[in-house]
Parts: structure tokens; sequence; C-alpha cells
């Protein structure tokens, strides 16, 4: 029996080496960690059981039979963050370039399947040289039966990607199918076709990190929701986003201690600037409002004139959506719709009430957001929250302006609770080009224009640019005091907590996408 042991021992030993001393000393003079490494700082200590720790690859082709290497360059299994289930894969890249093929793509499936059936969430620590060259078709076909579960997946289980090294070709779509990405500045990139390719094609001179670095895709084309200094803080950031998720669609998400004490803010009731023109920063309103120290921003640097992220409220968590009037006003575009689609959708199918906070002048005008199709991307937004049967509390500050009213969860699309502030201006558009179409012929004939517009326009404003008007109608529940608004909130989480609401039946929707 004694030699069976030492057998296993002696398995196991080579199977934890990944691709040996100088590939590990390798990858950690390029800043990087190793697979293990990774693993064992992203669960609880101790935690973490392995799946398919000695699978290897099954090819002869081109030298691969005198390249076998224990676990085929992922390490793949389950273990909890802060005692709760999640399943992990971890590339890695000192064996064979962490480069996915038959078995290596196999393990992560066998991973998925396993979450899907328990009801946990997928996290997969990308570190890949791309598809198995040796093994030709076999590597496209498992990057395929990776997607394929990606989609089975989608809204059943959370899926987060963490890109800690390149990420390239067929190997990035399986993270753009997850819920969210993470990258590593300096050390991670990610492109369909790198920068030889790009030169060949269009002639343009490009570097790795210009083209697919994690500055490039979290404020350029928003494919990373987070970005890190390192791998440390990478998988802190890891561990606290999924301490706001529930395990699976059918869960509810976790929640912390609370303690009940006064939840007035005073300060909220002099955040609104005088002048209506002026711009302050609504995440100012957002951390008055949750509770300290809970908010968790979703897409930071994209799209900017508009917030969304995590937090929590008396406890509970919420998904927070508001317009930022200190980018662009706060107006709606192409990035920022798609931006607040996409987590308005996230929350919804995970159980997560959403919070609005609504300061929009409108729809950003020009040829090119129309050209770039601002009809279709707005309209994202406003499927996202039509559909959404969670919990849905909206609280406009200041200006709620034409169509963007109605797509920022307005009472018409189903919101559950719209509270205004006294500071709120309801209305098709703003006072002076209000003014200016209804009274452009007095305006015209008048003695002094200026004058007879300035009047007009303060009439308009008397009238139109206040709540009370869709207070009167219903369209909103209550004015309130901005300092009541935190006590508000948390009244109506709690009317709303046992909230049922289904949609009519069908196949699927078929948003614009």
């Amino acid at each position: 029996m004694k030699e069976h042991f030492e057998a296993l021992d002696t398995r196991i030993a080579k199977a934890l080496q990944g691709g040996g001393s100088e590939r590990v000393a390798a990858q950690h003079k390029k800043g990087k960690l190793t697979a293990r490494e990774r693993v064992d700082l992203l669960l609880d200590e101790g935690s973490f059981q392995e799946i398919g720790q000695l699978v290897t690859h099954r090819s002869t082709n081109f030298g691969l039979d005198k390249q076998q290497f224990l676990g085929d360059g992922v390490v793949t299994g389950f273990g909890t963050i802060d005692g709760r289930l999640v399943y992990v894969f971890s590339q890695d890249f000192t064996v064979l370039g962490g480069s996915l093929a038959e078995a290596h793509a196999q393990k992560i499936c066998r991973i998925m399947d396993l979450a899907m059936r328990s009801g946990a969430p997928v996290i997969g620590l990308n570190d890949s040289g791309g598809a198995r060259i040796q093994e030709g078709v076999v590597s496209l076909a498992g990057y395929a039966d990776i997607f394929y579960r990606n989609v089975r997946a989608s809204g059943v289980v959370p899926q987060i990607s963490a890109i800690l090294g390149p990420c390239a070709g067929g190997a990035v779509y399986s993270p753009a199918l997850t819920d969210f990405v993470l990258m590593t500045e300096g050390t991670s990139y990610m492109f369909v076709t790198g920068p030889n390719v790009v030169k060949t094609v269009t002639h343009e001179e490009v570097s790795s990190e210009d083209l697919g670095g994690a500055s490039t895709h979290a404020t350029k084309s928003g494919v990373a929701h987070f970005t890190a200094p390192n791998e440390l803080e990478a998988i802190r950031e890891l561990r606290r986003l999924v301490g706001y998720l529930p395990g699976n669609c059918e869960d509810e998400p976790p929640t912390v201690p609370f303690t009940p004490s006064d939840e007035s803010r005073p300060a909220l009731d002099t955040i609104i600037p005088d002048n209506p023109n002026q711009p302050y920063d609504i995440r100012e309103v957002l951390n008055a409002v949750i509770d300290p120290d809970s908010s968790m921003e979703v897409h930071a640097d994209y799209a900017r004139n508009m917030v969304v992220g995590f937090a929590r409220v008396a406890g509970r968590t919420v998904g927070c959506v508001a317009n930022q009037p200190a980018v662009l006003a706060g107006v709606l575009d192409i990035d920022a719709s798609m931006k607040a689609a996409r987590f308005v959708r996230f929350c919804d199918a995970f159980n997560i009430p959403l919070l609005v906070f609504v300061d929009v002048p409108g729809f950003l005008p020009g040829t090119d957001q129309e050209w770039r199709g601002i009809i279709n991307h707005g309209a994202k937004l406003l499927y996202a929250f039509s559909e959404a049967t969670v919990p849905r509390i909206t609280v406009i500050t200041r200006k709620a302006y034409g169509g963007a009213y109605d797509v920022m969860n307005s009472k018409h699309i189903g919101a559950d609770m719209n509270y205004a502030w006294p500071t709120a201006e309801i209305a098709v558009m703003g006072a002076k080009g209000a003014a200016e179409i209804i009274f452009k012929g007095e305006i015209a004939k008048a003695d002094d224009p200026a004058a007879k517009w300035a009047e007009k326009e303060a009439q308009y404003k008397e009238q139109f640019a206040n709540p009370y008007e869709a207070a009167a109608r219903g369209f909103v529940d209550e004015v309130i005091r901005p300092s009541e608004t935190r006590s508000k909130i948390i009244a109506a989480l709690d009317m709303l907590r046992n909230k049922v609401d289904t949609m009519p039946r069908k196949k699927h929707g078929n948003i614009p996408l």
C-alpha cells in the first residue's frame, strides 16, 4: 500500500510544480502570480478543493507527447469566499503558455456545469497565450464549448472574469459573455487581433497596451468594468464584488447587520446649487443616502456622465444608477445608455433592487450620436428598466427633461416608488427653449424681444419647471425634502421586500441590440 501512496504523492507534487521553477520565476519577474497563488489568495484559507488535478492532454502532434503537464495548464475547483460557495478556474501561463485545448477546455466546462447545478458563481482567472495551435480545430471547439456554457449560465449564476495576463483572439469572447471583467494595469491586455495583425491590415502602429490594455478598455471601449494596479488589489476587488451578489438567480443578495438610527441627512438640503446650470457631484448624494463606505462603483472611468454601482441601504444590497451632472451635465448618450442598461439587466437577473437618481437634461444631440445609433442605444436603457421586475425606486433631484425623463425609471415604465425633491424640474424641455417655441410670435412682435423672452421663460418655469404638476397627476408619489431621502428609501425597500412581478409569457424579448 505504501508504494501506492508514494506514487500518488509524487503525482500531486508534480502537478503543484506547474511548468517548473524556471517558468514560475519568469512569471514572478513579470510581476504576476502563479495560477495556484491566485486561487489561494482569492478563496478563504484552506477552502479550495481541486478538481482535475491529474488531467493531461492526449495529443501527440508536433512533439506535444514530450510536453506532458499534470493539470494541462489550468487549475480548477471550488471553495468559499467569506464562507459562500464559488467555483474557480485559473489558467497557468507557466504550462504551455496557459494555452487552451481539448483537456484544458473540458476542465473549465466541468466547473461551469457544476456551478450551474449547484447555483454558485463562477470566477475565471485568465492568463493564456490563446488556442493551442498544435491541437488544431480541437482548440477552437474547446472555446466554443465554453462560450456555449457562458450563455447558458448567463442570468442563472454570476460570472466574473479577471484578466491577469494576455487574452487574445477567440479567448476574449468568454470574458465578454460574463457579467463583469476586471483587468490589471500593465500586465494584462485583451484584443481580437494583436498589434502585428493591425499593422499588416490597417498599417496602424500601436502597442499591446494602447490597443487593449486595462486603461484602454476601462475608458474607451467599456470592456473592463474594473481595473486594479496589481494582482493583490485585483483579487481583493473580486472578493469584495462577490460580497454584493447572490449565489444564483433564485437567491436573495447577501445582507449585513444594520442598526437603525437617525436617518436624516441635513447636508442634502443644500447640495443643489441655486443656479440650475451649475453642476454638482451626484456621488455626494449617493454617499449620503447609502450605508457608509458601502459603495462599489462599476465602470467608474467609462461614460462618466452616468454613475452605476453596488451599495447597501440598511444592510441590503442595491444597484445604483444615477445621472452625473458634473460630466456633460448628466446627459444621456450612447455609452451612458449602454453602460446603465447592462447594469440594470444584471441587477434584475439577480434580485438586486434598483435605486435611481435622476438629473438629466435629455439625450445628447448631434450627427455623431444620431449616425452611431443613439435611437437604438437609448432604447436599450428604456428596455432594461421596462422589463425589470425587482423593486425600483426613483428620486428626481433636479432636471428630468423630455424622453430622458421617461427612460430614467419613470412611473410610466414600471417604477414602484418615485420621489422628487422640491428642486425637481419635470418638463418636456428647459424653460428657455420652451419659451422660444411656445411664444415665438409674441417675442418677435415685442418692442423688447429679449425682455419678452425672459418674461415668458419665467412664466413657463413657474408653471412647469417644478415637481408639482407631475405630483398632481400621480407620476410622482411624493415630493420630499432632500434630507428625508434615506429614510424614505429605507421604508420603500422594506415595503417592497416581498414584491412579486412577472413578465408576459414569452420565449424572450427582442432587445434592440
